[in-house]
């Protein structure tokens, strides 16, 4: 089994910034690719970014690329998506997701946190 908690959501104005943290535990976290995926109301759920479990490959969606960077501190058994210029259509509950494979692209796993949320405001 795998335990991930998201944590860094909150309320931020258009053009801020925000860091989302997601600290594993369980199982070897440093083994595994790790993604982050959101879901705005009324929508469906959809890929944001993952990171492989070296973390020297990176995949974002189209919406987020050149804002947001996915990274992973292994020591900490954490991974974190740091987003910049946010916009009001970044508004959505932000989850932590594995696959407990060495790469993920935008397919998740079946293990996911609870979410953070994560407001931007216009």
């Amino acid at each position: 089994q795998v335990q991930l908690v998201e944590s860094g959501g909150g309320l931020v104005q258009a053009g801020g910034s925000l860091r989302l943290s997601c600290a594993a535990s369980g199982r070897t976290f440093r083994n595994y690719a790790m993604g982050w995926f959101r879901q705005a109301p009324g929508k469906d759920r959809e890929f944001v970014a993952s990171i492989s479990w070296t973390g020297t490959s990176t995949y974002y969606a189209d919406s987020v690329k050149g804002r947001f960077t996915i990274s992973r501190d292994n020591a900490k058994n954490t991974v974190y998506l740091q987003m910049y210029s946010l916009k009001p259509e970044d508004t959505a509950v932000y989850y932590c997701n594995t696959n407990l494979r060495t790469q993920m692209s935008g397919t998740p796993g079946e293990y996911w946190g609870q979410g953070t949320q994560v407001t931007v405001s216009s």
